[in-house]
């Protein structure tokens, strides 16, 4: 416990930073929207492509890996379905429900594995992100277009999917892999673009963080939270064990199951009609709630 306390406290202390200094106007608010699509459009799609090409793809782990995730993505799906009708809420509201229940926050997601499993469990992030991105953009676009009238918003949100620099990064790294993988020096300079997109990725969660969203918050928020924090990574764990997927590969799926919700979630709800304030709201309260839940899930589950 107090071993994975200690290795997310960076983590968390990052995120404070962020926050904070975005609040007291440090560096500068211009700073900040140049500083994460820097991170979003080539730090991490490097981290990816660079994780990715020296994974080991053939064999069974791996395909049990994605099995894994896939099999993950569609009971927790289907529980959000499931729990459609008791929520009796406007479908805006269970756009953002459903997406505070099922996205992860990729840069946290990579930072955790970083700090706890070191390279080997950044390879087998890579492998994991690289099947529960385009999954799960895909499963949100087709929760949004199960409503009628979003037509005109759906294509450029098509668009933006198949040209989503993180997908692309993922197809990128598995197909170099399979093509023997890069040249050294190639590698090296990815590997070094790839070290900045941590901390700055984080840094950029918490500069996002709202505090005044909170204000519209109501019970979406916390069975939400409940879903995407807690019941998501027991649930991984007992997907990993019925796979017999190895330990690191195992804590590696759980730590991305206890992830909060993805804070690019609030930009495509504004973009197809869903409820944006709420999104902002469930963004910041499972970034904030994680804080407690991240060492309690990782020491007890993981």
């Amino acid at each position: 416990m107090l071993q994975i306390i200690s290795a997310l406290v960076p983590i968390f202390a990052l995120l404070m930073i962020g926050f904070l200094a975005r609040r007291h106007g440090f560096p500068g608010e211009g700073f900040w929207a140049p500083a994460e699509r820097f991170t979003y459009y080539l730090l991490f799609p490097a981290l990816l492509v660079n994780s990715l090409s020296q994974a080991s793809l053939s064999g069974g782990e791996s395909v049990r890996i994605v099995l894994a995730v896939l099999v993950l993505l569609a009971i927790v799906s289907g529980i959000c379905v499931l729990l459609k009708k008791r929520l009796e809420v406007e479908f805006a509201t269970y756009t953002s429900f459903y997406q505070g229940s099922m996205r992860f926050n990729t840069f946290v997601a990579l930072a955790t594995t970083s700090a706890l499993l070191s390279s080997a469990g950044l390879v087998v992030a890579a492998i994991i992100a690289a099947v529960m991105i385009p999954v799960l953009n895909i499963l949100c676009v087709l929760v949004f277009s199960s409503e009628k009238g979003i037509g005109s918003n759906l294509l450029p949100t098509l668009k933006a999917l198949v040209t989503n620099p993180l997908i692309l990064a993922c197809f990128a790294g598995v197909l170099v892999n399979q093509l023997g993988g890069l040249p050294s020096t190639i590698s090296a300079t990815l590997g070094l673009l790839g070290q900045m997109a941590l901390p700055l990725g984080l840094l950029s969660v918490g500069a996002a963080l709202n505090l005044n969203a909170l204000r519209s918050s109501g019970r979406v928020l916390y069975v939400s939270s409940a879903i995407k924090l807690l019941l998501f990574p027991v649930i991984a764990w007992g997907v990993a064990y019925g796979f017999q997927l190895s330990e690191l590969a195992s804590q590696v799926l759980i730590i991305f199951a206890a992830m909060p919700t993805a804070t690019s979630a609030y930009i495509l709800a504004r973009q197809l009609g869903g409820d944006a304030p709420l999104m902002a709201a469930i963004i910041t309260a499972q970034t904030l709630f994680a804080m407690v839940t991240l060492p309690l899930v990782l020491s007890f589950v993981g």
